[in-house]
């Protein structure tokens, strides 16, 4: 009582673990191909990060043939530098390769999954009495089967690769950074906490935005 209309559309998950279980129940169907997602996520980070560091001995080669042709003992060793440059483009396009191949299988689990969760609430809708239809709005039957499950598959689509290939930029660089200089690697680490509270802040205060669009989303369904 004394409640806006549509209100009643934004609930909280009554049980979130049990669906968590059920959703993992059905990722589990394309175990093998988000594990090929994984690796080769994981694959192509590894070689992008690589490739900077590479790059670095190309600016070190060219520095000291310059410091070389200063002091007049040799000059810049041109073929160092082409056959790093080889292996730095190799390392490029291995990695492209690897993250094509990570977006393509991606696709395929989003599509695949889509249709199997879809045809699981179309199942279920013919199952439902008609004073289940009573209570709902047409937008709202209509969001659940288009809108809810779009976002599902998008969130599923980014979380997984974006998890992994995350992780691993953060690992990898920071190696890297501890290779090269452990001073600079510490201020990244103590600079680490302040971004993700930023993160934090910035995520609870837009989530009940992603509420209001879905509930705007539900009332142009049923409107129109």
């Amino acid at each position: 009582m004394g409640r806006g209309p549509g209100a009643g559309l934004i609930e909280k998950p009554k049980n979130f673990k049990g669906t968590l279980k059920k959703l993992f129940g059905y990722l589990a169907k394309f175990k093998i191909m988000i594990a090929v997602v994984i690796v080769c996520a994981i694959l192509s980070t590894i070689f992008n990060i690589v490739g900077p560091k590479i790059l670095g001995n190309i600016t070190t080669e060219i520095y000291a043939g310059v410091m070389r042709m200063i002091a007049g003992t040799g000059g810049i060793n041109f073929d160092v530098i082409q056959k790093t440059v080889l292996i730095l483009f190799s390392i490029y396009v291995i990695s492209a390769a690897f993250s094509y191949i990570q977006s393509f299988v991606m696709v395929g689990v989003g599509q695949k999954f889509t249709y199997s969760l879809r045809k699981a609430i179309s199942e279920k809708i013919n199952k439902l009495p008609i004073q289940y239809f009573d209570k709902k709005t047409h937008g709202e039957v209509l969001s659940y089967i288009t809108n809810d499950v779009d976002t599902i598959a998008q969130n599923l689509n980014q979380s997984i690769t974006q998890l992994m290939t995350s992780l691993t930029t953060v690992i990898g660089i920071l190696i890297m950074m501890l290779t090269i200089s452990w001073q600079m690697a510490l201020v990244a680490v103590l600079v680490l906490p302040v971004s993700l509270g930023l993160v934090m802040l910035v995520v609870s205060k837009s989530q009940k935005y992603f509420k209001d669009q879905q509930q705007y989303l539900g009332h142009v369904n049923r409107t129109y």
